[in-house]
């Protein structure tokens, strides 16, 4: 892990698989939902990585809420 992005985009990650275990009734379709977050994360990182920050910032920003928005109406 050798940027900012590497980081933030794992802990990220890490949160999303924390909240599915322990906020969600693990339902598989709130599984199908969490993987979008761990996509966009991925993506978040690639670009990050790339040089395009105010992008990067952006999609972890919008996963996140998007990965909080299922757990909680879950």
């Amino acid at each position: 892990m050798a940027t900012v992005f590497d980081v933030l985009t794992v802990t990220c990650f890490v949160a999303v698989v924390l909240a599915f275990f322990l906020f969600t009734s693990r339902d598989p379709k709130t599984l199908v939902h969490l993987i979008v977050p761990g996509v966009v994360f991925a993506i978040a990182n690639y670009v990050g990585n790339a040089g395009v920050a105010l992008l990067a910032v952006a999609l972890i920003a919008a996963g996140a809420v998007y990965a909080a928005l299922v757990v909680w109406t879950r």
